[in-house]
Protein backbone atom coordinates (compact mmCIF):
# COMPACT_ATOMS: atom_id res chain seq x y z
CA UNK A 1 0.00 0.00 0.00
CA UNK A 2 1.44 3.12 -1.07
CA UNK A 3 0.98 6.09 1.56
CA UNK A 4 0.60 9.71 0.16
CA UNK A 5 0.70 12.67 2.19
CA UNK A 6 -0.77 16.23 1.67
CA UNK A 7 0.56 18.57 3.82
CA UNK A 8 -1.63 22.62 4.43
CA UNK A 9 -0.70 25.21 6.38
CA UNK A 10 -2.39 28.94 7.13
CA UNK A 11 -2.22 31.70 9.13
CA UNK A 12 -5.31 32.71 10.98
CA UNK A 13 -6.24 35.87 13.22
CA UNK A 14 -6.23 35.22 17.19
CA UNK A 15 -4.22 32.60 19.16
CA UNK A 16 -4.86 28.94 19.17
CA UNK A 17 -7.58 29.26 21.86
CA UNK A 18 -9.76 31.33 19.73
CA UNK A 19 -9.18 29.79 16.79
CA UNK A 20 -9.48 26.15 17.78
CA UNK A 21 -13.37 26.24 18.58
CA UNK A 22 -14.35 26.97 14.70
CA UNK A 23 -12.52 23.30 13.95
CA UNK A 24 -13.73 21.61 17.14
CA UNK A 25 -17.40 22.16 15.61
CA UNK A 26 -17.68 19.02 13.55
CA UNK A 27 -21.02 21.11 11.69
CA UNK A 28 -18.40 23.10 10.73
CA UNK A 29 -16.72 20.80 7.80
CA UNK A 30 -19.72 21.08 6.01
CA UNK A 31 -19.08 24.85 5.23
CA UNK A 32 -15.31 24.52 4.50
CA UNK A 33 -15.83 21.94 2.31
CA UNK A 34 -16.75 22.56 -1.81
CA UNK A 35 -20.54 22.01 -2.13
CA UNK A 36 -20.35 19.85 -5.57
CA UNK A 37 -19.75 17.01 -2.96
CA UNK A 38 -23.02 17.20 -0.81
CA UNK A 39 -20.88 16.59 2.45
CA UNK A 40 -23.47 16.07 4.99
CA UNK A 41 -22.78 15.41 8.96
CA UNK A 42 -25.15 12.58 9.70
CA UNK A 43 -24.04 12.17 13.49
CA UNK A 44 -26.95 14.01 15.65
CA UNK A 45 -26.04 17.09 17.16
CA UNK A 46 -24.10 17.79 20.38
CA UNK A 47 -21.26 16.01 19.09
CA UNK A 48 -19.15 15.74 22.30
CA UNK A 49 -15.59 16.29 20.69
CA UNK A 50 -13.14 14.06 22.46
CA UNK A 51 -10.76 10.62 21.61
CA UNK A 52 -13.09 8.15 20.60
CA UNK A 53 -15.88 10.40 19.39
CA UNK A 54 -17.09 8.86 15.95
CA UNK A 55 -18.79 10.91 13.19
CA UNK A 56 -20.90 9.96 10.14
CA UNK A 57 -20.87 11.39 7.16
CA UNK A 58 -22.59 11.30 3.80
CA UNK A 59 -21.10 13.12 0.36
CA UNK A 60 -21.06 12.47 -3.49
CA UNK A 61 -17.64 11.54 -4.96
CA UNK A 62 -17.20 12.10 -8.71
CA UNK A 63 -21.80 11.69 -8.18
CA UNK A 64 -21.45 7.90 -5.96
CA UNK A 65 -23.15 8.32 -2.50
CA UNK A 66 -20.16 7.44 -0.18
CA UNK A 67 -20.46 6.89 3.39
CA UNK A 68 -17.66 7.93 5.87
CA UNK A 69 -17.16 7.19 9.52
CA UNK A 70 -14.32 8.54 11.15
CA UNK A 71 -13.24 8.35 14.59
CA UNK A 72 -10.87 10.88 16.96
CA UNK A 73 -7.91 9.16 17.87
CA UNK A 74 -6.52 12.67 19.68
CA UNK A 75 -7.75 15.75 21.23
CA UNK A 76 -5.41 18.24 23.14
CA UNK A 77 -7.66 21.89 22.72
CA UNK A 78 -6.20 24.08 21.40
CA UNK A 79 -3.33 23.04 20.10
CA UNK A 80 -4.18 19.50 18.24
CA UNK A 81 -6.80 16.79 17.36
CA UNK A 82 -6.35 13.68 14.87
CA UNK A 83 -9.02 12.10 12.66
CA UNK A 84 -9.07 8.63 11.68
CA UNK A 85 -11.40 7.08 8.50
CA UNK A 86 -12.85 3.66 10.29
CA UNK A 87 -14.91 3.55 6.94
CA UNK A 88 -14.92 5.04 4.19
CA UNK A 89 -13.40 5.38 0.16
CA UNK A 90 -9.43 5.28 0.93
CA UNK A 91 -7.50 2.39 2.62
CA UNK A 92 -6.05 4.75 5.23
CA UNK A 93 -6.67 8.22 6.08
CA UNK A 94 -4.98 9.78 8.81
CA UNK A 95 -5.67 13.69 9.38
CA UNK A 96 -3.75 15.69 11.57
CA UNK A 97 -4.93 18.76 12.41
CA UNK A 98 -2.25 21.36 14.63
CA UNK A 99 -2.32 25.17 15.79
CA UNK A 100 0.51 26.31 16.77
CA UNK A 101 0.94 30.13 18.23
CA UNK A 102 2.29 32.62 15.16
CA UNK A 103 5.26 34.91 16.76
CA UNK A 104 3.32 38.00 15.38
CA UNK A 105 2.43 40.94 17.58
CA UNK A 106 -1.26 40.17 16.77
CA UNK A 107 -1.48 36.67 18.14
CA UNK A 108 -1.90 35.20 14.69
CA UNK A 109 -2.47 30.82 14.67
CA UNK A 110 -0.46 28.99 12.52
CA UNK A 111 -2.83 25.71 11.12
CA UNK A 112 -1.76 22.68 9.53
CA UNK A 113 -3.43 20.08 8.09
CA UNK A 114 -1.05 16.56 7.91
CA UNK A 115 -3.05 13.81 5.61
CA UNK A 116 -1.33 10.58 5.24
CA UNK A 117 -3.73 8.50 2.90
CA UNK A 118 -3.98 5.33 0.58
CA UNK A 119 -5.54 4.18 -1.84
CA UNK A 120 -7.73 1.01 -1.82
CA UNK A 121 -8.02 -1.43 -4.89
CA UNK A 122 -4.28 -1.92 -5.18
CA UNK A 123 -2.83 -0.62 -8.78
CA UNK A 124 -5.99 -0.02 -9.81
CA UNK A 125 -6.34 2.99 -7.07
CA UNK A 126 -2.88 4.18 -7.75
CA UNK A 127 -4.10 5.02 -11.24
CA UNK A 128 -7.27 6.53 -10.25
CA UNK A 129 -4.85 8.40 -7.89
CA UNK A 130 -2.97 9.69 -10.83
CA UNK A 131 -5.85 10.10 -12.59
CA UNK A 132 -7.81 12.16 -10.55
CA UNK A 133 -7.80 11.49 -6.75
CA UNK A 134 -4.27 13.63 -6.02
CA UNK A 135 -6.09 16.47 -7.71
CA UNK A 136 -9.39 16.55 -5.64
CA UNK A 137 -8.03 15.87 -2.63
CA UNK A 138 -6.02 19.29 -3.41
CA UNK A 139 -8.90 21.00 -4.69
CA UNK A 140 -11.07 20.19 -1.36
CA UNK A 141 -7.90 21.54 0.77
CA UNK A 142 -7.66 24.84 -1.63
CA UNK A 143 -11.53 25.32 -1.34
CA UNK A 144 -10.74 24.57 2.42
CA UNK A 145 -7.85 27.05 2.76
CA UNK A 146 -10.20 29.70 1.59
CA UNK A 147 -13.19 29.10 2.94
CA UNK A 148 -11.56 29.33 6.71
CA UNK A 149 -9.50 32.32 5.73
CA UNK A 150 -13.39 33.83 4.13
CA UNK A 151 -15.00 33.02 7.36
CA UNK A 152 -12.17 33.89 9.84
CA UNK A 153 -11.22 37.12 8.78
Amino acid sequence: MRIHVLEREQILPGPPAEVFPFFADAHNLEAITPPLLGFRVVTPEPIEMRVGTTIQYRLRLHGVPVNWLTSIQAWEPPSRFVDVQLRGPYALWHHTHTFEPEGDARGGTRMRDTVHYAMPFGALGELAHRAFVRRDVESIFAFRHHEVARRMG
